[in-house]
């Protein structure tokens, strides 16, 4: 057993191949490593690894696919006014504050589960944000955010010795006991081929607002927090000597005229 490596292992996890000899070892398995248990039907299997059971598998996610896609296609929601109306209005706000903000198509998680309002009151967004902590493997879900609220206080509940909560503050303990000049805030790039990932470097002691400008933002911001000590595969554009860290604004946002069109079209 992986897990208490006292017992012999008898079951083994679908989804990262951990070994447990118990439901208790299981549970403790799934909590510390984030694992949901089910299977990645996406990851990656090498050509002399390849079998029939592979093909099988694939060929019935590609069914599965498809139901989901049609069934999205006549989802009464896609085709209604008011939503229309309001992802337009929405990302009209994000383009006047310099954000470049793209909706998903009905049916795809991160289009469910984004809860981003903008106030017109207040003239303030008000986000869903998704923290990533990798060093830890923990994740945490934030909603009703304020734009001009800063990086710094959005991370205090989490990575503070003193104001976080005791559980978080248990699971995130790599974090907390590092110095605040470690800690590291990244975002992903968007709009770049997966084979030149790059990420931005934020600054914490700016409001979320600042850091977004002339971002490209796929429904909601999702930041992933790293120590510099701690080695990282995350490489922040122009630190890696083969792109300057200026153009990192207009490549984010150079999408090509279809990969615009096919985004708006679908939203």
């Amino acid at each position: 057993c992986e897990t208490c490596s006292k017992e012999e292992a008898k079951y083994r996890c679908p989804r990262c191949m951990k070994y447990s000899c118990s439901l208790l070892c299981v549970k403790k398995h799934k909590l510390a490593l984030s694992c949901n248990g089910v299977r990645d039907k996406t990851a990656f299997v090498s050509v002399n690894e390849f079998t029939d059971l592979n093909l099988l598998s694939d060929y019935r996610f590609l069914e599965d696919v498809g139901r989901t896609a049609d069934a999205a296609a006549r989802h009464c929601i896609v085709h209604s006014p008011a939503t229309k109306r309001l992802l337009y209005c929405l990302r009209n706000k994000a383009r006047g504050c310099n954000i470049e903000l793209k909706t998903l198509p009905i049916g795809f998680t991160k289009r469910r589960e984004n809860s981003t309002t903008f106030n017109s009151v207040e003239n303030k967004f008000y986000w869903h944000l998704k923290l990533v902590f990798p060093h830890s493997h923990a994740e945490y879900t934030l909603k009703g955010v304020p734009d001009d609220k800063t990086l710094a206080d959005i991370l205090k509940p989490y990575i503070d010795p003193v104001e976080s909560d005791p559980v978080v503050c248990q699971r995130l303990k790599i974090y907390t006991a590092s110095p605040q000049s470690d800690v590291r805030i990244l975002m992903k790039i968007e709009n770049r081929s997966r084979n030149s990932v790059r990420y931005n470097e934020l600054d914490a002691n700016r409001s979320l607002l600042d850091n977004l400008k002339g971002k490209v933002i796929i429904e909601y911001p999702t930041l992933f927090v790293v120590l510099k000590t701690l080695k990282s595969d995350m490489v922040v554009l122009g630190q890696d000597g083969s792109e300057p860290a200026e153009n990192s604004d207009s490549e984010s946002s150079s999408l090509s005229s279809v990969e615009e069109g096919e985004i708006q079209d679908s939203s």
